[in-house]
């Protein structure tokens, strides 16, 4: 058990299935009390009910009022899970913005929304916790998603600056980044999930086992698939050669699509 977080009123967005819904299980496993949040209402109740948690539907964006309420008024985890992919780029970038601007709302601004309600308070009373599900893609891109890989970018880039802004004062962060999960999302990710991600695909209960050796160990970046480190660093080290070797995998894709 992670002494942190029991008796802790956790919020999960996106918990209806998958990695959200993982989260969700494991935190009350750990003695916490969850809301589950998901903008499918029967999924989130289902979760909800299976772990003895409460179902707050509804937008990601607009949840931390309602959480707080169904918590007794205290928010002492907030985990940003919920999220949107878009095979966009298949042929280019296309001329529809749609998925840019979804991906930038759910993937980016929610995150932004629910740390601007949060903060007042955690700052007053010096601790407060937020887990932001961000993606491999993150750190490193995604062939045939550029809004994903944009917005993900976005995503980790907001979570590091929360981190080293309010770490003196007590806020805890952690930036979850894994690779292939075995999730609807994956399935959904067609060809370029099943070259890139299906082969080293792991199950969502993975990420929430990550998720918890982290923060007992008090780490910012999580990642269920540790060779995504090797990766990270061969971007900065040597990005041109990283560049060589996506592209490589790009035109293998163009190649089996």
């Amino acid at each position: 058990m992670v002494e942190a977080v029991q008796g802790a009123g956790v919020v999960v967005t996106g918990a209806g299935g998958g990695i959200g819904a993982a989260l969700a299980r494991r935190f009350a496993a750990e003695g916490a009390r969850v809301v589950v949040n998901d903008l499918d209402g029967d999924r989130a109740r289902a979760v909800a009910d299976e772990i003895g948690g409460i179902a707050v539907p509804g937008d990601a964006s607009a949840v931390v009022g309602a959480a707080q309420d169904a918590l007794g008024g205290t928010v002492d985890v907030y985990c940003a899970n919920a999220g949107v992919g878009f095979q966009d780029g298949v042929d280019g970038l296309g001329d529809d913005e749609k998925s840019w601007a979804v991906s930038w709302d759910v993937n980016v601004m929610a995150h932004v929304r629910a740390a601007q309600e949060l903060l007042p308070g955690w700052l007053e009373r010096g601790s407060g916790r937020f887990v932001s599900t961000v993606s491999a893609a993150g750190l490193l891109t995604m062939i045939g998603a550029p809004s994903y890989s944009v917005t993900k970018h976005g995503a980790y880039a907001f979570a590091e600056w929360l981190s080293l802004t309010y770490r003196h004062r007590g806020i805890k962060v952690h930036a979850i980044c894994p690779q292939g999960v075995r999730t609807d999302m994956l399935t959904a990710s067609g060809s370029a999930g099943d070259l890139v991600l299906q082969p080293t695909a792991i199950e969502p209960a993975d990420v929430a086992d990550a998720l918890f050796k982290g923060i007992a160990e008090d780490r910012f970046l999580i990642l269920p698939h540790p060779f995504v480190a090797e990766f990270y660093q061969a971007r900065a080290g040597e990005p041109d050669r990283w560049l060589e070797s996506m592209n490589r995998v790009q035109q293998k894709w163009e190649d089996v699509r």
